[in-house]
């Protein structure tokens, strides 16, 4: 039975150019309408976490990467999304603060999940040291946190998969900084799959295949090639057809398109 894994970064609900208003709910039911097997979203805001199952009649698996927050002072979540509302285009995370999450439908078995810090301060120091990051590039490496998610499923053939889904830091200024988040995600997913498991990869890398050493390793460790865009979906131990990015005709409203991200998608046979 084909598997069908998608990828999108929400934007946290804004259009592009934005609109002034949100729209999470139609967001995610157009991006499930088809009944995707595995859904991986970035920039979900944590107030959407608890709604996303109701959205989109798939179960929800999602990790608050950073909490809300107003400046250095912890807020509730409640307060977070009122504040966004306010000036959603330009606020996005700042007060809310950001979310990642899986969708499954519930004809897989979810067996066992897990989470892991992208870059905690002792990875982040190490790291720039080793690819030259500067002081205040390292301060602002460390400041945004990134977490990984790993679960492992069940498909209804009988097949085992093994996710690891991320969004990866955003620094346009050297692709080295998200690329050793994404190898640190593939070191991770490589250790857990067990022999004979599909093993994917999949999220927002935020960095260009071609400035990628970590894709290209992964390609020559029997992944899927990567797509020419920054969001991707990996696959190991799998037919996997060509990664297909959405038309903007698909996610168009009005003029402008929902996200500045477009769904990618891979159907594993």
């Amino acid at each position: 039975m084909p598997t069908l894994v998608r990828s999108w970064n929400l934007f946290h609900g804004n259009t592009a150019p934005p609109d002034g208003a949100t729209h999470l709910e139609e967001m995610v039911a157009l991006v499930t309408a088809d009944a995707p097997a595995l859904l991986c979203l970035q920039e979900v805001p944590p107030s959407a976490l608890p709604l996303l199952a109701e959205w989109s009649g798939m179960a929800c698996h999602g990790v608050v990467a950073r909490a809300p927050s107003l400046g250095p002072l912890s807020i509730p979540v409640a307060l977070g999304a009122r504040l966004t509302r306010l000036a959603p285009a330009r606020l996005r995370s700042l007060c809310s603060g950001q979310a990642n999450a899986v969708l499954v439908r519930r004809d897989l078995a979810v067996l066992d999940s897990e989470t892991l810090a992208l870059n905690p301060p002792d990875f982040v120091r190490s790291t720039a040291a080793l690819i030259g990051v500067d002081r205040i590039a390292t301060l602002a490496w460390a400041k945004e946190p990134r977490v990984a998610q790993a679960l492992r499923l069940r498909l209804p053939d009988g097949r085992a998969l093994r996710l690891v889904h991320l969004h990866a830091t955003s620094f346009p200024s050297d692709p080295a900084v998200p690329d050793a988040e994404v190898a640190r995600a593939a070191g991770w997913l490589r250790a857990l799959a067990a022999t004979g498991e599909i093993a994917v990869l999949a999220g927002d890398l935020n960095v260009p295949p071609g400035a990628s050493p970590a894709l290209q390793a992964l390609a020559a460790a029997g992944f899927s090639a990567p797509a020419d865009w920054i969001d991707q979906v990996l696959v190991r131990g799998a037919a996997a057809a060509a990664p297909l990015a959405w038309e903007p005709d698909r996610r168009a409203r009005d003029g402008r398109l929902l996200s500045d991200h477009a769904p990618v998608e891979v159907t594993i046979a």
